[in-house]
Order: C-alpha cells, then sequence, then structure tokens
C-alpha cells in the first residue's frame, strides 16, 4: 500500500476520520473531568499519555508531510484536503491544550520524547530545504557517502548545541 492508497482509504471513510479525530479530544476533556484532582496519578497520567500520543502521532505526521509538500512540491493550499490535511493537526493542538489545563504536561509519560522527535524533524526537514534551495549538490559534485556523513555530523553539532542551550 502506498502513501496516496492509504490517503485514498482515509478520504473513502471520512466518518471514520472524523470520529477518530473528535473522540480524542472529547476523551481528554471527559478524562479532566473524572479525574478530579488526580489528575497527574498512575492511571489517569497514562490515559493522557495515551491520548497525547494518539492525538500527536497523526498530527506530527501531517505536519511533516505539510512541510515537505509546502518546501519540495509546492503543492497549493486550496488543494489540501480538510479531512487528512487539516483536522489532525487540530485534534493534535485542541488534545494537547486541554490535557495541559488539568495537568503539566511534563509529568505524562513520554511526552518529551515526542517533542525531541518533532524537533528533530523539523531540523532535518530545514536542513535538506537549505540544502535544496542553495543548490550544494550540483555545485560542489560530492559523493553523496559524504554528504552523508557532512550531513549526520551538522545533526549532532546541532543537537550538542541545542541541548547546551536548553540546558538539558
Amino acid at each position: 500500500m502506498t502513501l496516496q492508497e492509504f490517503f485514498d482509504f482515509l478520504n473513502s471513510n471520512t466518518l471514520a476520520v472524523f470520529t477518530f479525530v473528535i473522540c480524542v479530544p472529547l476523551t481528554a476533556l471527559l478524562a479532566n473531568y473524572l479525574s478530579g484532582k488526580s489528575a497527574a496519578s498512575a492511571p489517569w497520567k497514562y490515559l493522557y499519555s495515551g491520548l497525547i500520543y494518539l492525538a500527536a502521532i497523526p498530527g506530527i505526521f501531517v505536519v511533516t508531510l505539510l512541510a515537505y509538500l509546502f518546501l519540495f512540491e509546492r503543492i497549493n493550499v486550496m488543494e489540501l484536503d480538510i479531512f487528512i490535511h487539516i483536522l489532525p493537526i487540530f485534534t493534535m493542538i485542541a488534545t494537547l491544550m486541554i490535557i495541559r489545563k488539568k495537568v503539566n504536561l511534563d509529568l505524562i509519560p513520554g511526552f518529551g520524547k515526542l517533542s525531541g522527535l518533532l524537533s528533530m524533524i523539523l531540523v532535518v526537514l530545514l536542513i535538506l530545504w537549505v540544502l535544496d534551495r542553495t543548490r550544494l549538490w550540483v555545485v560542489t559534485f560530492l559523493p553523496f557517502q559524504f554528504a552523508l556523513v557532512i550531513f549526520a555530523v551538522l545533526l549532532i553539532v546541532f543537537m550538542w548545541g541545542w541541548r547546551r542551550v536548553s540546558g538539558d
């Protein structure tokens, strides 16, 4: 199955997609209501963690896909599908905002890994976009293996610098 076939499948099942993007934030609202003052305790924080992953994985995927489409494919904004390209982002934002009102997100297991993943994806896309715009491959005739090594070194240096700046 290709990515286009998967998107066609989602387009043919819009009720399921709509149900998913509505149920995740509504479940977060219900959990906020039912958890009371013990929202950061053991059973609730794992429910919140699951809800964050259910909202963030499709949301991060769509953000990454849109960044790729806008930067490299130059897709028209008017051609975006609302159910596939827009609603998962709103679901992610809404779910995170709802959960954040009740619980400090630092207390949720695995939330730091998601923000780190998003940062890494955005850095990689930014570096690839800069390489695409500067036409470095045409100018240097650099073998691909050396380009990968340079890319990996730049990524490691950026990660080291980011940790130094953020104090992690």
